[in-house]
């Protein structure tokens, strides 16, 4: 059967089919996840002069610059909601139900900035989330307090960003990470997480996994992950 799907796709109107779907599929997705001022602002930061925190040979520059970025946006979005608190902060402190791309948008502003952008423009963002993260706490529906400023959920919502990107781009990526790439890719999100107060981000991908893998017994799907979902899907 696998060959014959193999035979399929080397017969030309197959394969253009398939690209016309493909691209018109990753247009939409990509459309969703940048919002409808999105590529003005991504000119905007490549024009402006300035130093970059990032030289253009370096891995985070190759994958947030890659259409696979879109996927692991939401394969973010979708992974994070299965810890109670960090979507307790998210159910009681946004606007997903009206706006559920909002969210994904103003990620991918943040990337955006903080991978491309001039020095300052990147401190500005980061010093703009800090400031909202301090209005975002409360209780969450099992009585545990939770916020946003916690290291712990910081952490969290930072190793789940990175993994996703990452494993979105070597599954759909143009081009995948060697082993240092991959390392080195950690390590230059490393570098804006401790900008947001994360504490010990991961530097390589061993130490990812070992992260990620350190939240399992705190997962778990709730009311308001699979509403959340429900809204993104």
């Amino acid at each position: 059967m696998a060959t014959i799907d193999k035979r399929i796709t080397k017969i030309p109107a197959v394969s253009e089919l398939i690209t016309t779907v493909r691209d018109s599929l990753g247009s939409a997705l990509r459309a969703r996840v940048i919002g409808p001022n999105g590529d003005a602002r991504s000119q905007e930061l490549m024009d402006t002069p300035g130093p970059r925190w990032f030289d253009e040979d370096r891995p985070v520059r190759r994958v947030h610059s890659d259409a696979s970025m879109f996927i692991g946006g939401l394969r973010s979005l979708m992974i994070q909601t299965l810890h109670p608190l960090a979507m307790a902060g998210v159910a009681n402190h946004s606007n997903y139900k009206t706006d559920p791309w909002g969210r994904l948008q103003r990620t991918a502003d943040f990337l955006a900035s903080t991978t491309f952008g001039p020095a300052d423009e990147a401190q500005k963002i980061i010093d703009r989330i800090k400031h909202v993260h301090g209005f975002v706490n409360g209780t969450a529906s099992d009585g545990r307090p939770y916020s946003a400023n916690d290291p712990h959920l910081l952490r969290w919502v930072h190793v789940v960003e990175v993994d996703s990107f990452l494993t979105s781009h070597q599954r759909y990526g143009k081009e995948p990470l060697d082993q240092a790439g991959r390392d080195g890719y950690v390590a230059d999100m490393a570098l804006i997480a401790a900008k947001l107060d994360v504490p010990n981000p991961p530097t390589t991908e061993k130490e990812l996994s070992e992260q990620l893998l350190s939240f399992h017994d705190e997962l778990m799907s709730t009311a308001e992950s699979r509403d959340a979902l429900k809204y993104l899907m």
